[in-house]
C-alpha cells in the first residue's frame, strides 16, 4: 500500500457547518471508546465552525494556558475563507481565525510558552517553510529552504534535495527541530535563535535512518531528554539522543503520526485509523477507536462525507493533544476534516 499524502491530494468540499457536540450521526448518545482508567466518550465534530469556513484536511492541533484550543487545516473546496488556523475557546465557541498564506499547505502546529507570551510554530510543507507566530497569527521569524545544511547545498552539480517540513519539535533549553517529513527524510536541529546546528537522518530502514519523518516530541520523561520520531512510512517510532544519534526503536504502531504527552502518558495519532496511548516505558496501553479498515476501505473512506464516518471509530488519525484536563482532541486527515474531543469518563 501506498502510506504517502500524495495520492490524495485533490480537496473534497466539506459539510454544512458543524455544531457543538454533535456525537454521531444518528443523533444518539456519543459513543464510548477505551476501559478502565482510559476510557473516554467520542464527540465527532466538536466546535462551532462558522459558515464561511469549510474544513480541508484538518492536520495539527493544540492549546494554549487559557485553554483555547487552535485546529490547522489546509482548506476545504468552496470555503468563503482561506483561513487555515481556527481558534474555539474551551466549550467549542468560535474566537477568530487566520492564516490565509498556509492555504493547502497548512501541517504542523506546535505551541510553546516563552516567558510570559506563547507562540505557534507552524510548518506550511506545501510552501516549504516553517515559522514562528504569536496566538494571534504576527510573524516572529520565517525559515525557507535549508540551504546551510550540507546534504541541502545548491550550486553547480548540487542541485538541493525536496523540502517539505511537517513538524517542529522544542527541547528545554529552546533548541528546536524540524522533519522533512514529506521532502527528504531528514531531521534539522536548530539553536532558540534559528540557527542551523545539524543535520541527521535521510532516507533508509537501518536504525536512524528514516522514511518520512512526520511527527517529533522532545521526550523529557526520563532525566536525560530523547527525540522521539515518528518514523511513519518504515511503521516505526525511533528515539534518538538530542545530539542526533539512533537510541532504539519503538513497536506497537502502524502509521505514526505524531505524539503529546500528558502524566508519563503519550497518545500517539496513528494515521491507519486508531489513537494509541503508551506508558512511561512506551509500551501500549490502549488503541483507541480503531477502524480496522482494509486498505481499500481506508483510503476510499477518507475522500467520503462525514455521514459514512462510523462513530466511535477513526478513519485517519493526524494529530492529537491531551487538553488540560485529561481529554484527547483528535484531528483526523480527511478530506472534509474532522474534530474529535475524546471526553475523559471519570
Amino acid at each position: 500500500m501506498e502510506t504517502t499524502r500524495r495520492n490524495f491530494l485533490a480537496m473534497a468540499g466539506a459539510a454544512a457547518p458543524l455544531l457543538l457536540g454533535a456525537d454521531d450521526k444518528a443523533g444518539t448518545k456519543a459513543p464510548i471508546v477505551g476501559e478502565g482508567e482510559f476510557k473516554y466518550e467520542a464527540i465527532h465534530d466538536w466546535g462551532e465552525l462558522p459558515h464561511h469556513i469549510k474544513y480541508g484536511n484538518t492536520h495539527g492541533v493544540c492549546e494554549d494556558s487559557q485553554h483555547n484550543i487552535y485546529i490547522h487545516h489546509t482548506v476545504g473546496a468552496g470555503s468563503e475563507s482561506n483561513d487555515t488556523i481556527v481558534v474555539f475557546d474551551s466549550k467549542g465557541k468560535f474566537v477568530r481565525s487566520w492564516g490565509k498564506q498556509f492555504k493547502a499547505g497548512a501541517h504542523g502546529l506546535h505551541i510553546r510558552k516563552e516567558g510570559n507570551e506563547e507562540f505557534l510554530y507552524i510548518c506550511d510543507q506545501l510552501h516549504g517553510i516553517v515559522t514562528k507566530r504569536t496566538l494571534k497569527g504576527e510573524e516572529v521569524w520565517t525559515l525557507g529552504y535549508p540551504t546551510e545544511s550540507k546534504p541541502y547545498e545548491k550550486g553547480p552539480g548540487k542541485p538541493g534535495l525536496n523540502y517539505r517540513p511537517t513538524n517542529v519539535a522544542i527541547a528545554p533549553n529552546g533548541d528546536f527541530y524540524v522533519g522533512d517529513g514529506y521532502g527528504s527524510f531528514y531531521i534539522h536541529r536548530y539553536n532558540s535563535k534559528a540557527e542551523l546546528i545539524g543535520t541527521f537522518g535521510g532516507m533508509g530502514k537501518e536504525p536512524g535512518q528514516l522514511n518520512m519523518p512526520h511527527g517529533l516530541m522532545v521526550d523529557t520523561r526520563e532525566s536525560t531528554p530523547v527525540l522521539l520520531v515518528a518514523d511513519r512510512a518504515n511503521r516505526r517510532i525511533q528515539r534518538f539522543t538530542l545530539e542526533g544519534q539512533p537510541i532504539d526503536i519503538v513497536e506497537g504502531t502502524r502509521l505514526p503520526c505524531h505524539f503529546h504527552e500528558q502524566k508519563g502518558v503519550v497518545v500517539v495519532p496513528d494515521l491507519l485509523a486508531r489513537v494509541t496511548l503508551m506508558d512511561k516505558s512506551n509500551k501500549v496501553i490502549a488503541h483507541l477507536g480503531d477502524g480496522e479498515y482494509s486498505n481499500q476501505e481506508w483510503s476510499k473512506l477518507r475522500t467520503e462525507q462525514r455521514d459514512k464516518f462510523t462513530p466511535g471509530k477513526f478513519v485517519c488519525p493526524h494529530s492529537a493533544i491531551f487538553d488540560h484536563l485529561g481529554n484527547i482532541f483528535v484531528v483526523e486527515w480527511v478530506e472534509v476534516g474532522r474534530v474529535t474531543k475524546l471526553r475523559k469518563v471519570a
